[in-house]
């Protein structure tokens, strides 16, 4: 089978195509034929190896995973003999977390795992980022913080793949919901449920002194000690990117003052956790409470572009990796 394969950590020309042998589905396991997968900033990170301490999980010198990629949809291929969830021919979706492999035409994954068959309303295409962004999301949203109805709630990378997901979600959940982006995504932004949108690009939000219960900085870009400001007393600043300047604050709120500063990896929450999680957030996409906001699409081949393209910074919602097979179309929503 066709996978990408990173031996080492660097720039999007680390990235090659190779041809490797298609993984045997263990007793419960499922082997799912890939149609689509998803390109994230985590997909960024983790190829470059930075922040480096990531590498304690990734590997030291060199990534341990060489075919990268978490988010996955596609069709069930095979099945292990103790499988009683799936049976060959089920639509599905889900997560690898730092099993990765996803990148590729097929991936085996635990049948207890991070999947679930995919909603009848949504393709391979819209299904593959749920994962990674609001999968994510809900664990922020409604895990370090329960927002309740009324709160004032801040997205700040809101055009993203993260940002798209929380603007909906928490708009869901009844909060206020401010959107910071580029003035350009205003519209778009409004269409998904926010109620305001700030241009980052004419002005400082963090200016907004004491304005926000939760401030979500979905792009890790405004660091906990700026954004402060603009928190209620007992305000909540979430990210999901993790540096040593985080951490540190992490420790010191955890202990002192009223505004918190707080961080997940969601992929290392235990399975099981996040299989439940992905049940709700599927619940939710069936209700048309979320949907997938797709940006821009690229063949396996393209790898190293779409690398680029995340990596500059600008995407509108999600990008996506449609995989190819020769003998079977990609499902369409209907």
């Amino acid at each position: 089978m066709k996978a990408v394969i990173a031996n080492a950590y660097g720039g999007p020309e680390v990235l090659s195509i190779q041809e490797i042998d298609r993984p045997t589905p263990r007793d419960n396991e499922v082997l799912v034929k890939i149609y689509a997968s998803a390109v994230t900033q985590a997909d960024v990170m983790m190829r470059t190896g930075k922040p480096l301490f990531g590498r304690i999980f990734l590997g030291l010198r060199k990534p341990k995973a060489s075919v990268p990629g978490t988010a996955f949809a596609g069709k069930v291929e095979a099945v292990g003999r103790d499988v009683t969830r799936f049976a060959v021919g089920d639509d599905v979706f889900g997560e690898t977390t730092i099993g990765f492999h996803a990148h590729a035409q097929f991936v085996a994954v635990p049948e207890d795992g991070i999947i679930q068959t995919i909603p009848m309303t949504m393709s391979y295409e819209e299904a593959a980022p749920v994962t990674d962004g609001a999968l994510t999301v809900h664990n922020f949203l409604t895990r370090l913080v329960t927002v309740r109805p009324g709160q004032k709630v801040l997205i700040n990378g809101a055009a993203g793949g993260l940002g798209t997901s929380a603007v909906q979600l928490a708009k869901h959940l009844g909060a206020e919901v401010t959107a910071v982006a580029s003035g350009r995504n205003a519209s778009f932004l409004r269409q998904l449920g926010a109620d305001h949108v700030i241009d980052y690009t004419t002005e400082d939000f963090t200016q907004r002194r004491g304005a926000y219960d939760v401030i979500f900085d979905t792009a890790g870009k405004v660091p906990f000690g700026k954004a402060r400001r603009a928190l209620t007393q007992d305000g909540v600043y979430l990210s999901p990117v993790l540096g040593l300047g985080l951490l540190f604050r992490m420790l010191w709120t955890g202990k002192f003052g009223r505004r918190k500063a707080r961080f997940s990896a969601t992929g290392l929450l235990p399975h099981a956790e996040l299989s439940n999680r992905l049940k709700e957030v599927k619940a939710l996409i069936e209700d048309g409470a979320l949907k997938t906001i797709i940006d821009r699409r690229y063949g396996l081949d393209q790898i190293a572009e779409a690398h680029e393209y995340v990596q500059s910074g600008h995407k509108r919602g999600n990008v996506v990796l449609e995989v190819e097979h020769h003998d079977v179309a990609i499902l369409a929503a209907e």
